[in-house]
């Protein structure tokens, strides 16, 4: 490799600590501070004495001006003494900052030759981290901003945060990106340009993180696996600097920049920054059952079974049959475990590495026959060894000394304890979950449907090393009954009076299709088949061929003829089964649906209103359930369980956890209050005026309610205008036009119509209609969705909806709520944190702060043209972080990754232009407070474990993009955190009758937040229960940081987070998890409403209860979607948002 460095200089590393050892020459050596190089190889021999061969590695490092370049090699945390690497000749204590920075041409590469997986580096330490300034980024598409017209009153007014704190951060706006100055306070160099050449994958990647001493760790660059002594390429220099970027020595206020992880292979998650402090120390029980493991040899083994079957049930059978012969003689006396599928696991070898078995089926062995009796079938079925699943891995991730958990075997000791349930006759599973009607009572939930309880088992690695986590569940059935009296209750009516109308069949056909059922009409012969559809013909009418000379016999002659059996029901279609090219004819008559079949379509309202009432358990009872299950279940009895050396605790884990205070609210001075601290989650309006009160002078009333009279729509509008003015906003009692009422079919064309009206008044004094307030029938089906899409997309109109039934009743407190709502909608601000005006939120108040929120919703399983719906909201304040703009998208079916963060367009007249969602945003902060946002947290709802490496990867090299596009070398640090609701874990208080650590539905207080012992063993993560419980068991939002270049504490995140939680503008409550993404969330939901409705018959699933939010409908109506095939169909863009819509809270 040709050279420019001088000749006999060389930089040489020491072993650790916050100084390395640097030589001018070969004789002598000098000490300077290159703390983040030493640090690295400090971290690497750490790993090295902790695992042994594991953290094992050659290095090398070239970095040169001129001269030839000499290597030497030695291996990391050996005692062969320090390494040398060629480098620059500088004087004593240099500061690499200042080498690096130089004008003179610098390139370097640290190569890591892996020999096992490496541990992770000793990152982020217990202590608490100090917040950084600067790092890096990337992002995409959409905007919106949110500001109005603010009053001013005296006292606090609470302007957005413009003109506040310092100046040095701002930079000039020009040309739809920032112009002027190098990035926030102080600017960071270097870093890396997202627009650069695409990098290989690094094997590790540290996150960035602010210490005293302003360490970092490089990132690895991966050598080839065959090399062991060819230097790197000259090439190759350029791509480490840019991903290497050191701070500048003397400036600890400063962040660190990183590079973008390329693979999921360079992330590792921070680590965790030691246990939060604040709050009222307390003990509560959790649904977790730590595990016991023996040491014992987990042995992986393929199957493969000829012919090929697909059905889970039917190989459980053939493998079943071979352990009945086989156990005692070929499997050695070992107790297998198979998993349906491809593979079988056993607690030590087997005999042989791979052995064949022939397997003859009987329909005696059958227990599903499902299309009657098959005969004796013979199956091929070849066990071959694939692999060991290593305890010692699991063990070491259980300590902190190992990265990615061990998944296999995770995964083999889940089946393990699935065997037995899965086996057992009675269960039915349906994912991690098991329902029988043993477990509990069937409850009707109407039209043929009942619900039946089961419960949720996962094994999961903890901090306490392995836990069963228990939870009960509850879903949808079909109950088992003839399909005619199936369609008398789908159709709620006697069926026997009329011929079905065509909606009658549509309805059927959706509800059948896809459903076994089984023959009642050949004696104990209960063959049984699968619906494919309705016939368009009748019964009567129906006939089919019964010879190869085409002679015809109708199904009503074949029926009577062969079975002795008169059809009664000729009037209605028959069942098509089977085949659909070669289908068979049943009439519903001699047909039972069979049981234990999950349904997986659309719940109506009542039926999820039903199948609420049952899973609404009380903390102590749900508490009593689980731990019936786990007595039921007998674990420690378990033969596959004993086999594997698993035991479990029958005990609930108790937890360590903190109850966080409430914080204070601060609202206007005119009021009579004007703070509060809430108790118990909860306050209200009395005596109280909204900070920041909007402005309504022009409004409408529109009913589609025929039960309400204009004169009843005007005494309601006129007590909700009186309500909005008491709690502070300044409301017109005279709306521009008298209210008027409208029939629903046709609601687009009274909107319409009733706005251009308005408009005729209003355009020539320049003015336009602030709100529009309808009111809905409770029943209102689409209506709320039309009238949304209309008023949001088309007219530029925000709209309150109220339902019929609290128009007449008009009680304060509904009133209140709605005028919060109001508020929001019309760019007013309901309360703000007393924290964030006196500047002592952690982390967000010393600098200029953007909080996003994400969210993608997806259409429910089963339907097949529906695209997901992606949304993105912002603060648009600053210090306060109360309002938020919001934006949305639609994407690929069931698409997780927000694919409009950051999105290159064609501009007819510009070309190519970089917009996006990120981008629009924090150009609306810009705009709404004359800051640029010197920090950024992005809260991402919706995210699975499994999840976390992709969508980590996507989404913050999309912020990445967007600030730089933004302005060159801009990269405010990131905070990225996943935030669940969709998990099993649930908290109890530890003694449910002290009334000290109870809310009065039982519940834990609010602001509960655990952090250990039932958390991930090492990365950053906590549960916080930040809302109280009004019935059933309360479900803690559990936050997993998945990036953190700001610094957060742990007590900062979980103090800032149960914060914001206070700050939801639509009640005088604290929500259940933080309000970007729940926000993030509605615009999702709100989105569906402006796509077209789908007039097919294709169903959608909600079975279960999902326990998250649903659509803000007043209503309760579930949009209706449609759905295209994911990955290759292009997805119709959603109508766009008018601007003075999207600019405030619109969802709310």
């Amino acid at each position: 490799m040709a050279s420019i460095f001088p000749p006999r200089q060389w930089l040489r590393v020491g072993s650790g600590g916050a100084g390395g050892i640097v030589s001018d020459t070969w004789r002598s050596h000098r000490r300077c501070r290159a703390g983040a190089l030493s640090r690295a190889q400090g971290d690497d021999q750490a790993r090295t004495r902790a695992g042994g061969r594991e953290g094992g590695g050659r290095v090398w490092l070239a970095c040169a001006v001129g001269g030839p370049v000499r290597e030497r090699k030695a291996c990391v945390g050996s005692s062969k003494g320090p390494l040398l690497f060629p480098f620059l000749h500088f004087r004593r204590r240099t500061p690499l900052w200042s080498l690096l920075a130089s004008p003179l041409s610098v390139s370097a590469i640290l190569m890591v030759r892996k020999r096992r997986t490496p541990f992770p580096g000793a990152g982020e330490g217990s202590e608490s981290r100090e917040p950084s300034v600067g790092s890096d980024h990337g992002s995409q598409h959409y905007t919106a901003g949110a500001t109005a017209s603010q009053q001013q009153r005296g006292g606090y007014q609470g302007q957005g945060g413009r003109n506040r704190g310092p100046q040095s951060g701002r930079g000039n706006f020009a040309g739809g990106g920032y112009g002027g100055g190098h990035g926030m306070g102080g600017g960071q160099r270097g870093g890396l340009s997202p627009s650069g050449p695409s990098r290989q994958p690094i094997p590790e990647l540290h996150q960035a993180t602010q210490t005293t001493q302003g360490r970092m760790y490089p990132p690895t660059m991966p050598s080839d696996a065959g090399s062991s002594s060819q230097p790197p390429e000259p090439c190759e220099t350029a791509q480490f600097l840019e991903q290497l970027s050191i701070q500048q020595e003397g400036s600890p206020g400063h962040a660190i920049q990183t590079a973008v992880p390329s693979s999921s292979k360079s992330i590792r998650f921070p680590r965790r920054p030691g246990k939060g402090t604040i709050g009222e120390k307390c003990i509560v029980k959790a649904n977790h059952f730590f595990a016991e493991l023996a040491d014992k040899d987990f042995h992986h083994y393929d199957v493969s079974i000829t012919p090929e079957v697909t059905l889970r049930i039917l190989n459980r059978q053939i493998m079943k049959k071979l352990e009945n012969l086989y156990n005692k003689s070929h499997l050695g006396g070992r107790l297998p475990v198979y998993d349906g599928r491809k593979s079988l696991y056993t607690a030590g070898p087997l005999p042989f590495t791979s052995k064949e078995f022939n397997i003859t089926l009987s329909d005696e062995d059958d227990e599903d026959r499902s299309g009657g009796r098959r005969g004796e079938r013979e199956y091929k079925v070849v066990i071959k060894l694939a692999a060991r699943a290593d305890l010692h891995h699991l063990d070491l991730f259980l300590q902190g000394r190992r990265a990615d958990a061990p998944q296999e075997v995770l995964q083999v000791l889940d089946i393990v304890l699935r065997e037995s349930p899965s086996t057992s006759a009675g269960y039915c599973a349906v994912g991690r979950s098991f329902f029988s009607p043993k477990l509990g009572e069937r409850h009707s939930l109407g039209e043929g449907l009942e619900c039946w309880r089961g419960f949720y088992q996962s094994i999961r690695p903890t901090q306490n090393g392995l836990s069963l986590n228990i939870d009960m569940s509850t879903t949808a059935f079909i109950e088992p009954l003839p399909v005619v009296e199936f369609v008398t209750k789908l159709l709620n009516r006697d069926v026997t009076s009329r011929p079905l109308a065509d909606s009658d069949r549509v309805k059927i056909k959706k509800a059948l299709r896809g459903v076994k059922i089984e023959v009642t009409h050949r004696g104990n012969m209960r063959r049984k088949y699968r619906i494919s559809g309705l016939t368009s013909q009748t019964t009567r009418e129906l006939t089919f061929p019964v010879d190869e000379g085409g002679t015809m016999k109708s199904v009503i002659r074949y029926f009577s003829e062969t079975y002795g059996f008169n059809i009664q029901h000729t009037q209605w279609p028959c069942l098509q089964v089977g085949n659909p090219q070669k289908p068979n004819y049943l009439p519903m008559e001699v047909c039972k649906i069979v049981e234990g079949q999950r349904y997986s379509k659309r719940l109506n309202e009542r039926q999820i209103t039903a199948l609420l009432r049952v899973t609404c358990q009380r903390p102590k009872e749900r508490e009593n359930n689980i731990v019936k299950t786990v007595d039921c279940n007998r674990y420690n009895q378990d033969r596959y369980a004993e086999e594997f050396g698993i035991k479990i605790s029958r005990s609930l884990a108790r937890v360590e956890a903190r109850v966080l205070p409430a914080p204070r609210l601060k609202y206007h001075d005119s009021g009579r209050i004007k703070d509060c601290r809430p108790e118990v989650g909860c306050w209200n309006m009395m005596h109280k005026r909204m900070v920041n009160g909007g402005c309504v002078n022009h409004w409408l009333c529109i009913s589609f309610s025929r039960n309400v009279q204009d004169t009843v729509a005007r005494d309601f509008c006129t007590d909700l205008a009186e309500m909005c003015k008491t709690s502070g906003m300044v409301f017109n009692p005279v709306p521009v036009l008298p209210p008027t009422s409208g029939r629903p079919e046709y609601s687009e064309k009274v909107l319409r119509s009733r706005y251009n009206e308005a408009m005729t008044n209003l355009r020539p004094i320049g003015k336009s209609v602030d709100l529009l307030i309808v009111i809905l029938p409770d029943n209102n089906g689409p209506l709320y969705g039309d009238i949304k899409r209309v008023c949001e997309t088309d007219l530029g109109l925000v709209s309150q909806c109220c339902l019929t039934t609290q128009v007449f009743k008009k009680t304060k407190q509904y009133l209140a709520n709605v005028a919060l709502k109001i508020n929001v909608k019309v760019g007013g601000r309901n309360t703000v944190l007393v924290d964030a005006i006196y500047r002592s939120l952690p982390v967000v108040s010393d600098q200029p702060t953007i909080v996003f929120g994400a969210d993608v919703t997806h259409p429910p399983p089963g339907e097949d043209s529906s695209p997901s719906i992606a949304a993105v909201v912002a603060s648009q304040d600053w210090p306060e972080i109360t309002k938020y703009a919001g934006l949305v998208c639609a994407q690929a079916h069931r698409e997780e990754l927000i694919q409009d963060l950051y999105k290159p367009r064609e501009d007819p007249v510009r070309g190519t232009v970089d917009s996006g969602m990120i981008k629009e945003l924090l150009v609306s902060f810009r705009r709404e407070t004359g800051h640029k946002p010197q920090r950024i947290i992005f809260y991402r709802d919706g995210v699975s474990e499994g999840q976390f490496y992709q969508v980590l990867l996507h989404e913050l090299e999309a912020i990445r993009k967007a600030c730089n596009n933004l302005e060159p070398n801009y990269q405010p640090p990131v905070t990225f955190v996943v935030v669940q609701k969709r998990h099993h874990t649930r908290l109890f208080a530890n003694n449910h009758t002290d009334e000290r650590t109870v809310d009065k539905s039982g519940n834990i207080l609010p602001g509960t937040v655990v952090d250990s012992q039932i958390c991930h063993p090492t990365e950053f993560d906590f549960y916080l229960c930040s809302h109280a419980g009004i019935k059933g068991t309360s479900r803690p939002a559990h936050y997993h940081v998945l990036w953190d270049e700001n610094g957060f504490s742990a007590d900062g995140l979980q103090s800032l987070t149960n914060k914001l939680c206070y700050t939801y503008a639509r009640c005088t409550r604290s929500v259940s998890i933080v309000p970007p993404a729940y926000y993030a969330h509605l615009a999702a939901f709100r989105a569906r409403f402006y796509m077209e409705r789908d007039t097919s018959d294709s169903g959608s699933t909600t079975s279960g209860v999902s326990g998250g939010r649903g659509p803000a409908g007043p209503g309760g109506a579930a949009p209706k979607s449609t759905r295209g095939p994911a990955a290759v169909a292009t997805v119709k863009p959603l109508p766009a948002i008018k601007e003075n819509v999207k600019r405030v809270m619109f969802y709310c």
